[in-house]
């Protein structure tokens, strides 16, 4: 039985199909499994389902599940475009990401609409986890919101909580009392804290309580030479000099880990900054308006940056080397896209999927990062992985996942809270819509 684009059938079978769950656990063979009223109810083998009756049947053979990507750096915004929830919630969509925590918000009112528009079906997209504006200190960016005094920043927190916003995130001159408020007024209210940070360190951030940090080692200032507290100052040596077996980036990293401190990594926007790197996908190109591609085009015609290049190469392998130890040691590490550049919103998620099998993760490390770790990094339990009980976000891959990597980009269908949304049909809609 065929099913509209977001029709819900009662129960779905998806029937022989390899399965990574998500959890980290080993790839499951030729597993059927059985979805109803937009939940998971049982996972098991054919022979398991043989009195089932009214029942939409998917044939898996030959094809790969997932669970819906948890995308937990994945803007609605864009530089020179305040707010592109529209386009972006269907790119999201339509490249498996079922949830996003956009991870602060350029038009936060609109970001919070859209959220309700697509939670009451008036819209499609994925969850989206709203965040209020960012919070930044003086010097910092004008059109962010710069503390006054205490009263001033409690009154703003407040204000937002309010409004629905479920995440804060600071950003690089907040200074470190201000921080500690926000921490504090944040979790007062049930909300959750992150950071891009440069005047407090990671391990003073770590120590007050904030939950998450964004970027991974392209934003730790705590080995900056001649850092000021409390400043974002100090020089960058430490992005290529620094011996990352040391004792202190060991200490690092196991503070960030006992104190349950998660880390976003966003392989795919500092790609976009190595000159050998950039490149635009035929997919992107007809998503993107003309003189958006015109822009990016503009971009790779500059002159020779070959030493830019080595550098810039240099240092994306050594975020890379953080990301796993923080990772091998215990650490949540999530991902998402941080789109910007030529990398689109959902497209850069899946190409994370490949940046992380690059920097030395197995394919069932690269999708529990992407799936589970995104959902604890938000505290969520009813998502990020396929068990039963759990709300039926998932994607079907045409083709076998653990045997090429580049079926990540082959998205067949995919499933929020158990509706099916067929990729082709929404990136058709959008073509040419993109930078509009």
């Amino acid at each position: 039985m065929a099913l509209a684009q977001g029709q819900e059938p009662k129960a779905i079978l998806i029937k022989n199909i390899k399965l990574i769950d998500g959890t980290g656990g080993p790839v499951l063979k030729e597993r059927s499994v059985l979805v109803e009223n937009g939940v998971f109810r049982m996972i098991g083998h054919s022979s398991d389902f043989q009195a089932l009756k009214d029942v939409t049947i998917v044939d898996g053979k030959g094809k790969t599940m997932i669970p819906g990507l948890v995308g937990v750096h994945n803007h609605l915004h864009i530089p020179g475009f305040p707010f592109i929830g529209e386009v972006a919630s269907k790119l999201y969509l339509a490249s498996g990401v079922t949830t996003i925590q956009t991870c602060g918000a350029a038009s936060a009112k609109r970001e919070i609409a859209l959220a309700k528009k697509i939670a009451a079906g008036e819209a499609i997209g994925p969850e989206i986890i709203p965040s209020g504006p960012y919070i930044t200190g003086k010097g910092g960016n004008p059109n962010m919101i710069i503390p006054q005094n205490e009263i001033h920043l409690r009154d703003t927190i407040r204000f937002w909580a309010n409004q629905g916003v479920k995440w804060l995130k600071v950003y690089r001159n907040i200074e470190p009392e201000f921080l500690k408020i926000v921490i504090d007024e944040a979790h007062k209210r049930n909300l959750k804290v992150t950071g891009h940070l440069c005047s407090v360190t990671f391990k003073e951030a770590s120590e007050m309580g904030i939950d998450a940090i964004e970027h991974g080692f392209n934003s730790v200032s705590y080995f900056r030479s001649n850092k000021k507290t409390g400043t974002c100052s100090g020089t960058r040596e430490y992005i290529d000099t620094l011996d990352m077996q040391s004792k202190e980036v060991d200490d690092l990293l196991h503070r960030l880990v006992k104190n349950g401190t998660a880390l976003t990594s966003t392989l795919s926007i500092y790609e976009a900054s190595i000159p050998s790197r950039r490149f635009i996908d035929e997919r992107s190109a007809e998503i993107m308006a003309a003189s958006f591609r015109e822009d990016f085009q503009h971009l790779k015609d500059q002159p020779d940056q070959k030493e830019i290049n080595a550098i810039r190469e240099k240092r994306f392998k050594r975020i890379m080397e953080f990301e796993y130890r923080f990772y091998q040691k215990g650490g949540i590490l999530s991902a998402g896209v941080d789109a910007g550049r030529h990398v689109l919103p959902g497209f850069g998620d899946k190409r994370n999927f490949l940046l992380l099998l690059e920097a030395g993760f197995t394919t069932l490390e690269a999708i529990n990062i992407m799936t589970k770790n995104g959902a604890l990094k938000l505290g969520r339990s009813d998502i990020g992985t396929i068990e039963p009980g759990k709300r039926a976000d998932f994607v079907i891959l045409d083709g076998d996942l653990e045997l090429d990597p580049k079926v990540i980009e082959k998205t067949e269908k995919v499933y929020s809270n158990g509706k099916p949304y067929d990729p082709e049909v929404i990136l058709e809609s959008l073509k040419g819509k993109y930078g509009e």
